[in-house]
C-alpha cells in the first residue's frame, strides 16, 4: 500500500516512476483472494477509524466501497462491541454474556492500573524506571490489587481479552513494551471490514502505473546524483531517486544490501523495532451452523491456549469463519502443512461447537514464513524507543522510506502504510526539483544518460 500510494502520488506529479514489486501481485500484506468465488482479505481486512481525518476515507468514500463497522469505538483492545463476543470453553460451553462485559471491563482497569495514574497510585509504567512487558505489568497489578485478580471461569476469559490484545499487536505480551504500548493515534469511528476486500483500493491507486512484477530487489547502490537498483534476475534500474517500501521484516534479514550502508541509527532502528506475526485461517462452509455474533471465542488458562474466530457471514452474508492466531501460536501453526493448519483451526471449532461440518474449502497465510513479507506487522518491543519509526521513516540522501513501520502515528495499520506512502512520494519529489531546479528551463540539460528517469519539468 505505501509503495503504490508513493507511485500514484509522483506518477501525479508528472514523475516518471517504475514500481518494482517482488510478487506477482500487487498489495503486499494487503491480499484479496477469489478461490471461493467471493472476495476474502488474506492479509489486511480493517479499516480502523471510519472518520473523515483517516487518509484513506475519501479514497473510499469515492470508490463506494462498503465496510461494516464491528465496533462504534476506537478501543485498541476490542475490534467489535462486547455484544458481538460469543466465547466458550474447552468444554464447549458458553460463557455468561455479562461475564465476558464483567471481565471486559477488569481487563480495560488492570491496563489503566499498569498504565494511567489514579487518585490512589501512580501507574505501574510512572515507577519502573526501566521498561517492562505488559505480562510482568498485569503480575504487578495484581499482587497490588487483589480485587482485580481473578479465578476460574473469569481467569480463563481474562486470559482472551490477552490473547486479543497480543492479536492487535501481533505479539506475545511477554514482548510487548508497557511504556509504548498505547503511542499510536486512534482515530474516532470505531473499526470497519472491507466487505469487498482491499484490492479495489489497490487497483485504483495503481491504474496506468509502470509495475514489474516478479521483480525481487537484491541491492540499492546511491550515488551522489542519483541510485542504481538491482533485481534478482540481473536487471538493473536507474533513477534520481527511489522510495523504499518493503516490509520491516524483509529489511530485518537483509536481503536487499545497501551500498553505501544505511547509517547506523537507520540500522539501529530496523533491528530494535518489533516485527509480529498474526495469520488467517479461512474456513469456508456449505451453510452456517454457528451463533450470529461477529466473534467467537474460545477461552482458557493460558492466552496460548484462547482463539477466536471472525464471523464473516453477518457482515458479508457468505459461510466463512476466519481463525486468527497470534504470536508464538501463530509461528506453530507455521510449520504445519496448510491442511494441518485448517484441521488445527477446525478442532478448536469442533471444542465449542461439536456438530460443526468440516470446511468445504480452506486458505491459510503465511506471513511469518513468506520470504517477502517475513512478519505480519510492527510492534513496540520491551525496551525500545517509540521514536524508532520515525527514525525508520527519515530518508537517506535520496532514499524514502515508507510502510507502516515508519508510521509512529498509525503502525500496522493500512491507512499509516498510505499515509508514509504520499509523504515519501512528497519528500522525493521535493528533492528532485531541487536538483533540476537549477537547470535552464529552455535548454534542459539530459545528456548524461545516467539518468534514465528524466524528470517531466512542465509542472514546475
Amino acid at each position: 500500500m505505501a509503495g503504490i500510494a508513493a507511485a500514484r502520488a509522483l506518477y501525479d506529479n508528472s514523475i516518471q516512476v517504475t514500481v518494482l514489486e517482488s510478487r506477482d501481485r500487487i498489495g503486499g500484506r494487503v491480499c484479496t483472494d477469489y478461490t471461493f468465488g467471493f472476495p476474502v482479505d488474506l492479509g489486511a481486512s480493517w479499516l480502523h477509524g471510519v472518520c473523515n481525518e483517516n487518509p484513506l476515507a475519501p479514497l473510499i468514500g469515492r470508490l463506494g466501497l462498503p465496510l461494516y463497522r464491528t465496533s462504534g469505538d476506537n478501543s485498541v483492545l476490542y475490534d467489535h462491541d462486547l455484544e458481538s463476543y460469543a466465547l466458550f470453553d474447552l468444554e464447549g460451553s458458553q460463557v455468561p454474556q455479562e461475564l465476558v462485559v464483567k471481565v471486559g471491563e477488569t481487563f480495560e482497569n488492570v491496563l489503566k492500573e499498569a498504565s494511567r495514574s489514579s487518585h490512589i497510585t501512580e501507574k505501574v509504567r510512572e515507577e519502573c524506571k526501566e521498561d517492562i512487558s505488559i505480562q510482568e505489568a498485569f503480575s504487578i497489578v495484581f499482587e497490588r490489587r487483589p480485587d482485580l485478580r481473578s479465578e476460574g471461569l473469569a481467569h480463563k476469559v481474562l486470559q482472551w481479552y490477552l490473547c486479543r490484545m497480543e492479536g492487535w499487536f501481533a505479539a506475545d505480551a511477554e514482548t510487548i513494551s508497557l511504556k509504548c504500548w498505547d503511542e499510536e493515534v486512534l482515530l474516532p469511528g470505531g473499526h470497519g471490514l472491507m466487505v469487498r476486500g482491499y484490492l479495489p483500493v489497490l487497483n485504483t491507486l495503481a491504474k496506468g502505473l509502470d509495475i514489474r512484477l516478479n521483480h525481487r530487489v537484491t541491492k540499492v547502490t546511491r550515488h551522489h546524483n542519483g541510485v542504481r537498483v538491482m533485481v534478482e534476475n540481473g536487471g538493473t534500474f536507474i533513477a534520481d531517486a527511489a522510495v523504499i517500501a518493503v516490509p520491516l521484516g524483509v529489511l530485518k534479514a537483509n536481503t536487499i544490501s545497501f551500498e553505501p550502508k544505511l547509517p547506523n541509527w537507520k540500522e539501529d532502528a530496523i533491528s530494535n523495532l518489533g516485527v509480529g506475526i498474526e495469520n488467517k485461517i479461512i474456513l469456508h462452509f456449505e451453510k452456517v451452523f454457528w451463533p450470529n455474533v461477529e466473534f467467537l471465542g474460545v477461552v482458557a488458562e493460558t492466552s496460548y491456549g484462547c482463539s477466536y474466530f471472525l464471523n464473516l457471514h453477518k457482515a458479508t452474508g457468505h459461510s466463512v469463519l476466519v481463525y486468527m492466531p497470534a504470536g508464538k501460536l501463530a509461528k506453530d501453526i507455521e510449520k504445519m502443512s496448510d491442511e494441518a493448519a485448517a484441521g488445527f483451526a477446525f478442532k478448536q471449532l469442533q471444542t465449542i461447537l461439536p456438530d460443526a461440518s468440516a470446511p468445504i474449502q480452506y486458505l491459510v497465510s503465511h506471513w511469518g514464513s513468506d520470504i517477502n513479507s517475513l512478519g505480519s506487522y510492527s510492534y513496540d518491543t520491551v525496551g525500545k524507543s517509540h521514536d524508532l519509526y520515525e527514525r525508520l521513516r527519515v530518508p537517506v540522501d535520496n532514499l524514502f522510506f515508507a510502510g507502516e513501520a515508519t508510521s509512529a502515528s498509525f503502525p500496522g495499520s493500512v491507512h499509516g502504510a498510505y499515509s508514509t506512502g504520499l509523504q515519501a512520494a512528497e519528500d522525493c519529489r521535493m528533492r528532485v526539483l531541487e536538483r533540476y531546479g537549477e537547470l535552464d528551463l529552455f535548454q534542459p540539460a539530459m545528456g548524461d544518460e545516467s539518468f534514465s528517469v528524466p524528470l517531466l519539468i512542465s509542472r514546475m
